[in-house]
């Protein structure tokens, strides 16, 4: 069944970042912003792998990922929503502050990860180890968060895998196991399945939007919500939508404030 938790409310939200928060009245004397690539931790958009947490690993949902730019800016998704929080470096560790979040209602499998994430990356500081490509954050407890570089993606020839959609500034994530994904390609077209038929259409990509013509589906009857996600995401087509492209995330927004948020695939 589709979920329909529309918001989570702000109390709730505020308490869940609540260590991430304090953390940053506890600074030591000495700790700095970032203000330099430290140890190859800045600059990078590091997509989450998972989380071990008293011996267990996790694995994170698609689409979680930290980036930190060189003034301490820090941005990223727990598995179901953003954040956005100020760091600090102290030598190898790494202190996370100022935290704050948005209010997305997702299914429990991503919102459980995503206390457990947001959690651990409140337990600082966290310890910080590059090796290649991959980044490990380590408490002093022995929790780590597990990263690994990601490539950008382009927006053409990719796999784009719906994992939310958005009315009102209200969003909700996809119920698992729902497969909703599309791809534009080099000639024009668009391909791909909106939850429960496949979709082929006309795509023009010009100066941030994208022209979307009349749609052409498969005829399947599926289980209700999978026909309501299919019939929101039919209403990107015959028009025009903007679309922004941050690393791996594709976000398109139609002229009526909906909007579509999908990740590429692995």
């Amino acid at each position: 069944m589709y979920r329909q938790t529309h918001r989570i409310t702000r109390t709730a939200a505020v308490l869940a970042l609540l260590p991430l928060a304090a953390a940053c009245g506890t600074e030591k004397a000495g700790t700095q912003p970032a203000g330099a690539d430290v140890g190859g931790v800045t600059g990078v958009h590091w997509a989450v792998d998972g989380v071990t947490v008293d011996g267990t690993a996790h694995d994170a949902p698609a689409g979680a990922y930290v980036t930190i730019d060189d003034s301490g800016r820090t941005q990223g998704n727990y598995g179901c929503n953003h954040f956005s929080a100020r760091a600090s470096f102290d030598g190898d560790r790494i202190r996370l502050g100022d935290a704050s979040v948005t209010e997305m209602g997702c299914e429990e499998k991503p919102m459980k990860f995503e206390e457990t994430l947001a959690r651990t990356l409140a337990d600082g500081p966290l310890r910080t180890r590059v090796s290649g490509d991959r980044l490990t954050l380590t408490t002093d407890g022995g929790d780590s968060v597990r990263l690994s570089k990601a490539q950008d993606a382009s927006l053409l020839g990719t796999r784009w895998n719906v994992t939310a959609l958005g009315a009102n500034g209200v969003a909700q994530s996809l119920p698992q196991g729902a497969q909703a994904h599309l791809t534009f390609e080099e000639d024009g077209s668009v391909t791909g399945r909106l939850g429960c038929n496949k979709v082929n259409s006309t795509a023009t990509v010009r100066d941030g939007n994208i022209t979307l013509g009349t749609p052409s589906t498969t005829r399947m009857m599926c289980d209700a919500s999978l026909m309501g996600i299919e019939k929101r995401l039919l209403r990107m087509f015959d028009g025009t939508v903007q679309y922004r492209l941050d690393h791996r995330t594709l976000t398109l927004t139609s002229e009526n404030g909906e909007s579509v948020t999908a990740v590429a695939a692995e």
